[in-house]
């Protein structure tokens, strides 16, 4: 394992379109797919969104919508090997709150998945991740 997807990368690789899935697909077609992970925080992240749009959903036709985001993302995590946010993850995330960074909570546990299996972060959000000290972060959107 050498790549931890960042949720946002994840979301493109969903989409299947634009300039930025062509640049990412690239990327990835490079290197071996056992060299690649999601993260149980971003399962999270992905479940929270589509839970919000089928409970603010204002139609049965929204409903069904919401559904089927529930179904892709069920089915793209059942796919990809998802790490965990294990005991050492929980250590590293503790280090980085007791370091009172500026960056949201899911982002913190993100970065503590791939620092504590020495993995790069591939991720679009240079602005926050760029404040994780030791943190090695690369945009393959790009």
């Amino acid at each position: 394992m050498k790549f931890l997807l960042d949720t946002d990368h994840i979301s493109i690789l969903q989409k299947q379109s634009g300039l930025e899935y062509a640049a990412l697909i690239g990327r990835l077609t490079q290197v071996r797919r056992d060299d690649l992970a999601f993260c149980i925080v971003s399962f999270h992240e992905q479940v929270l969104g589509c839970n919000t749009y089928v409970a603010q959903a204002k139609t049965p036709a929204d409903v069904v919508r919401g559904y089927r985001m529930f179904d892709r993302v069920l089915s793209a995590f059942a796919a990809a090997a998802v790490l965990p946010f294990d005991a050492n993850a929980s250590l590293v995330f503790d280090g980085l709150i007791g370091q009172r960074l500026r960056v949201a909570t899911m982002d913190l546990r993100i970065a503590s998945i791939a620092l504590s299996q020495r993995l790069t972060l591939l991720t679009r959000n240079a602005r926050d991740f760029t404040k994780v000290s030791g943190l090695i972060i690369e945009d393959w959107t790009v």
